[in-house]
């Protein structure tokens, strides 16, 4: 398994135990898989870079106001796509 699909499968984790309400538990991951992700995305081409600046912000806006659905949809949708976009052929 790839980092990145490793990553991807934390998102999906993440997202998971947001849906179940687990929001303590899943922000504590959620650092986690963040710090993972930027890393992964840091030497990306600019266009992804700048969809993870905006993905980023709306899943902080989305933890300010306890939306918990919708930053589990930004995770396990937005992130994924993000990071599968930025897999380097091999």
């Amino acid at each position: 398994m790839t980092a990145i699909e490793q990553c991807a499968d934390q998102c999906r984790q993440c997202a998971g135990l947001f849906r179940l309400g687990r929001d303590v538990e899943a922000a504590l991951n959620m650092v986690d898989v963040f710090e993972e992700a930027q890393k992964l995305l840091i030497s990306a081409p600019e266009h992804i870079q700048q969809g993870w600046e905006y993905v980023l912000t709306q899943m902080y806006e989305c933890q300010e106001r306890q939306d918990w659905l919708g930053l589990a949809d930004y995770m396990e949708y937005e992130l994924i796509e993000l990071l599968q976009n930025a897999r380097v052929p091999e």
